[in-house]
């Protein structure tokens, strides 16, 4: 991404959500990353890792920006364990718009898992392509 706008379906630009975040939003913040509560949270304390630059891939950003976003990523999964007492996490990047990302701003997903939230939940990550995530009755 070299400019912080988008596109629509009716092929009108718009202002990248994430370059537009209200204060209000940010958790916590470093020098190159913020981090918020997902606004259409998979779970309680599912919260978003986001560079402060505009950049579409986990594969484009800095170095700097990678330690950075990973920073937050650990105070993300502190702030769940003081307030959900989750039992697990799923950690995700949808890297380009074929694997699902609908914000082409890179961002992290920190999204805490509960005993009970799924009847199964092997597999986890791998249930993006549903005939490949289970793997262990395959054999």
């Amino acid at each position: 991404m070299t400019d912080s706008t988008t596109s629509s379906t009716s092929g009108a630009q718009k202002p990248c959500p994430f370059c537009a975040l209200p204060a209000v939003r940010v958790v916590e913040e470093n020098e190159h990353a913020l981090l918020i509560l997902d606004g259409y949270p998979v779970s309680p304390g599912h919260s978003l890792i986001i560079p402060k630059r505009h950049v579409g891939s986990f594969f484009d950003a800095t170095p700097p920006e990678r330690a950075a976003l990973l920073t937050l990523l650990d105070k993300a999964k502190e702030l769940a364990e003081e307030t959900r007492k989750p039992d697990g996490y799923n950690i995700g990047i949808n890297d380009g718009a074929v694997a699902g990302q609908t914000v082409p701003h890179l961002h992290i997903h920190l999204i805490p898992r509960y005993s009970g939230d799924q009847d199964d939940p092997r597999g986890g990550v791998r249930w993006v392509i549903p005939s490949k995530a289970d793997y262990w009755s395959q054999r």
